[in-house]
């Protein structure tokens, strides 16, 4: 019961990275152009508020800096180092250094968490990068320092933020929308104002435009996020960084079903590569103990000592 509640449990937190995997598709398609730290803050933000409006909860005591701190980690600083990789870093490298997410939170597990490394994380950490390189990777090998960096930190966050919400938990009395939207604030507010001094505001808004932020805001941000941080509570950290390996999958799906992108034999077989990282990056069932009988209890001869002197009198008449 236990494994098919995992299994329930790591389908549905893997919706989260499907949806993620969407974005760049919606940004491209339904968004104002140019414009990457307007399209993340009011992903973030709007949705944040939103949900603190219905929980009507703040922070409290040690928990102000630690929701600022995941809301940094998670989302905030997440999401403008991803656009910042992906701007200066071509050919999908920036995708590549951010699979390397995983082998982060396995060890980062393992120092803060307590989770044991093991070598099918290990193994399955190699499968998911090298995956990802069969899927994005172009051919073209142009480093920018700047890009690379950004795409390091990016995994880094992500991966501080997965494991620092796995040790800190969810405070007692406090919801799962209401936590959301503590960090879905906390990021939104951090990227403001590089959104404020860095790029200019749209000079209008379409019909698109206004679909695009919807989307982001609900299944982007509100709804994906709710159910990421439930998968978090409920498995381990590990488990969950494999899972947002999912995310280039849907990403280069939808390019070649909505775009008309090319999909070769090499994508195709860097995505089986991917769902195998993952699978092998979820927890396994325990071992069923093999059934001991018990011994036989040892053989007593004391019920035969009472008739002995009747037996030696037997003899003896």
């Amino acid at each position: 019961m236990k494994n098919r509640q995992n299994v329930l449990t790591a389908a549905l937190t893997g919706l989260a990275p499907a949806v993620w995997g969407s974005t760049y598709l919606v940004a491209t398609e339904l968004l104002p152009p140019d414009r990457p730290l307007l399209a993340t803050t009011m992903r973030a933000l709007p949705g944040g508020l939103v949900l603190l409006a219905l929980g009507r909860k703040l922070p409290v005591g040690i928990w102000w800096w630690r929701a600022l701190v995941l809301g940094v980690l998670n989302i905030g600083a997440f999401n403008f180092l991803l656009f910042v990789a992906a701007y200066r870093l071509p050919g999908g490298i920036a995708a590549m250094i951010m699979s390397a997410q995983p082998m982060f939170v396995v060890i980062l597990a393992a120092l803060f968490l307590s989770e044991r490394i093991r070598l099918v994380h290990a193994v399955a950490c190699v499968m998911g990068t090298g995956g990802v390189a069969l899927l994005v990777f172009k051919g073209t090998v142009s480093l920018d320092t700047v890009g690379v960096l950004a795409a390091i930190g990016g995994a880094l966050c992500m991966a501080s933020g997965i494991t620092l919400t796995k040790r800190w938990g969810r405070p007692e009395g406090v919801g799962l929308l209401t936590f959301t939207g503590w960090q879905l604030t906390a990021g939104g507010l951090v990227l403001l104002p590089f959104w404020l001094s860095l790029e200019d505001l749209p000079d209008g808004l379409t019909g698109s435009n206004v679909i695009g932020f919807a989307y982001l805001i609900t299944l982007g941000a509100v709804l994906s996020y709710i159910v990421w941080f439930r998968g978090i509570e409920r498995l381990p950290a590990v488990a969950v960084s494999f899972l947002a390996l999912g995310s280039p999958i849907v990403a280069t799906l939808l390019g070649y079903l909505v775009k008309d992108q090319t999909l070769s034999v090499l994508q195709i077989v860097g995505m089986a590569v991917i769902l195998l990282a993952v699978v092998l990056g979820q927890p396994r069932p325990p071992k069923p103990k093999p059934e001991q009988t018990p011994p036989a209890p040892p053989r007593s001869t004391a019920s035969s000592s009472p008739d002995q002197p009747a037996l030696e009198q037997e003899r003896s008449g």
